[in-house]
């Protein structure tokens, strides 16, 4: 369970991003900016959102950079325009970090496994886990949340999921009306 009146402006927030911030594409990848499509009232809830939290970061799976759908450039150049976007509305993401190996990679950084909150954490030593929160769609954000010790914000979605989260919500936009007004 999320104690939503613990929170205060040293949490961080972690959001995964197809599904949450952005439409997924079914079977496929976001491979240039054009097909970077917001989620309804993402940006309202990103502005309210940015004003709770210390820190915002995105924590993605990307894996079409290593199958070769496009590159390192081209991601950052989405992330860039997301970015750009949110500005525009007084919200904010700190950083960005990205997995880009094939999920085969027995080397990979992708979610579950902890790596991106650990790169985010050494970049931004504040960052307390048990004081974050991991806002994802699938399994794999859940697991990665509840693995480094973090509150877990499930957004229901058409992926069946079997994990658990300490809470569950339709969009980042009741999350945000619950964290803002509650």
């Amino acid at each position: 369970m999320i104690d939503i009146s613990e929170i205060d402006n040293t949490w961080t927030l972690f959001l995964d991003r197809d599904g949450v911030i952005n439409k997924r594409i079914p079977g496929g990848y976001v491979t240039k900016k054009d097909d970077f499509i917001f989620l309804p009232n993402v940006m309202g809830s990103l502005t309210n959102i940015c004003r709770k939290f210390a820190r915002v970061i995105v924590v993605t799976n990307q894996q079409g950079v290593g199958k070769g759908l496009m590159t390192r450039e081209q991601l950052d150049d989405i992330h860039d325009y997301m970015r750009d976007e949110m500005g525009l509305y007084k919200g904010f993401v700190d950083e960005v970090y990205s997995a880009c190996e094939l999920e085969s990679d027995p080397n990979n950084t992708r979610k579950p496994k902890p790596d991106l909150a650990l790169q985010a954490q050494k970049d931004f030593p504040e960052i307390d886990f048990k004081k974050s929160i991991m806002v994802g769609d699938t399994d794999n954000d859940i697991i990665f949340g509840k693995n480094l010790g973090m509150k877990t914000v499930l957004v229901l979605s058409d992926e069946l999921g079997f994990e658990e989260a300490d809470l569950e919500v339709d969009s980042l936009w009741e999350f945000a009306e619950m964290i803002i007004y509650r």
